[in-house]
């Protein structure tokens, strides 16, 4: 049975760092969570979605020490006042897993301004946080939506009350030029 917490304590942490899997709230939406170095716990969240098999998912970083590669220069023109908020950005990669990876040679990452999720971070190294749902459903907008969607079949829920704004974060990528391109 799921358990069910009202805020990231110490056994979110150790169920996360033992490999399991579980939903919180994001900076934007609920996600289904699980250490992105965890291959297994990273296929478990692609077996509860459904996932696409050539979609990555969003990879949560506290900071830029964080990301798998180096950022390339180019993109420290678009970070010179910091991460944005609620702003996933793509990054060229060739060291991080495949299973983050998949198909794409890139990895989206985003940095929450949210200090929970900051300390969460800094716990546990960077997570996956995919929207808590299945592929093709609308989004968890609450804890008991997403319990709806994953019931039992998840480690823990964090209940961090109801989203009110459903924007999911901005997408960006830099082409060869350095030039900025929202996906989202």
């Amino acid at each position: 049975m799921s358990s069910i917490v009202h805020s990231i304590d110490q056994t979110v942490i150790a169920c996360l760092a033992a490999g399991g899997v579980g939903v919180l709230r994001t900076d934007t939406l609920y996600g289904i969570v699980a250490k992105a170095s965890d291959e297994a716990a990273v296929q478990r969240v692609y077996h509860l979605k459904d996932r696409d098999e050539a979609k990555s998912p969003i990879v949560l970083i506290a900071h830029e020490r964080q990301l798998f590669d180096p950022l390339p220069p180019a993109y420290r023109q678009l970070l010179t006042a910091g991460w944005p908020p609620k702003t996933s950005i793509i990054v060229p990669s060739i060291h991080a897993p495949i299973w983050i990876r998949r198909e794409n040679d890139s990895v989206a990452y985003r940095i929450p301004h949210d200090a929970a999720l900051q300390q969460l971070l800094l716990a546990t190294g960077p997570l996956i946080a995919p929207s808590a749902n299945p592929e093709a459903h609308v989004p968890a907008m609450s804890y008991d939506e997403a319990y709806d969607y994953f019931g039992d079949t998840v480690d823990f829920y964090v209940d961090g009350g109801m989203v009110l704004d459903d924007t999911p974060s901005k997408l960006l990528t830099l082409d060869e030029n350095g030039e900025v391109t929202r996906l989202r």
